[in-house]
């Protein structure tokens, strides 16, 4: 076989993992923030090691800190306390790891971008959509004759309720980023219970 790497002879199937199935009424989406060395190679160990587990991804962001040579990363995962509790242990154990915690029953602040492309058939259309976008506090970021582009930052929440509302007019594009979340810090007005 001349498009074939390797020996010669059949071909070796590898098969992806299997998702765990959970169990119901106990799981739920978890939000893991890390803070990691900003190296190569990183980003892949720490999917390996969640997907080699047999999770899945939700959504998964990351960037650069404030601090040179750190990256934080939002990671949405899917469990039971029990699975996120294994896959936050493994993520300390990485060496490039710095922080890991599960943000999901600790005060914190989500976020979402989306940028989204309708289609404006006519004045009415533009009008309803231009509506939109300032109710939802969305910039309109490029304008053409039949389309606006718009940017919207907000929950998961918004920006699905956000999609609903433009579908009539047709979507000719979107693309919507994972989440990012940080740890709210308590106010002096907060009590610490």
């Amino acid at each position: 076989m001349a498009d074939t790497i390797g020996k010669e002879g059949p071909l070796k199937v590898v098969a992806a993992p299997k998702f765990r199935k959970l169990p119901k009424g106990k799981v739920r989406k978890h939000v893991i923030d890390l803070l990691v060395q900003n190296e190569h190679g990183v980003l892949a160990r720490i999917v390996t090691l969640i997907s080699g587990k047999g999770y899945n991804i939700e959504s998964l962001s990351v960037g650069e800190t404030h601090e040179k040579g750190l990256s934080r990363m939002t990671i949405v995962v899917e469990g039971d306390e029990h699975v996120i509790e294994q896959v936050v242990k493994q993520l300390r154990r990485l060496i490039n790891t710095i922080k890991v915690r599960d943000l999901t029953d600790l005060p914190h602040i989500e976020r979402e971008l989306l940028l989204i492309k309708v289609n404006l058939p006519g004045n009415r259309a533009k009008e309803e959509v231009y509506r939109l976008a300032q109710i939802f506090n969305a910039k309109i970021v490029d304008v053409s004759h039949n389309t606006y582009t718009i940017e919207l930052t907000g929950t998961g929440e918004e920006i699905d309720n956000f999609i609903e509302l433009v579908k009539p007019f047709g979507i000719k594009e979107m693309i919507r980023t994972g989440k990012v979340a940080l740890k709210r810090e308590l106010s002096k007005f907060e009590s610490h219970d």
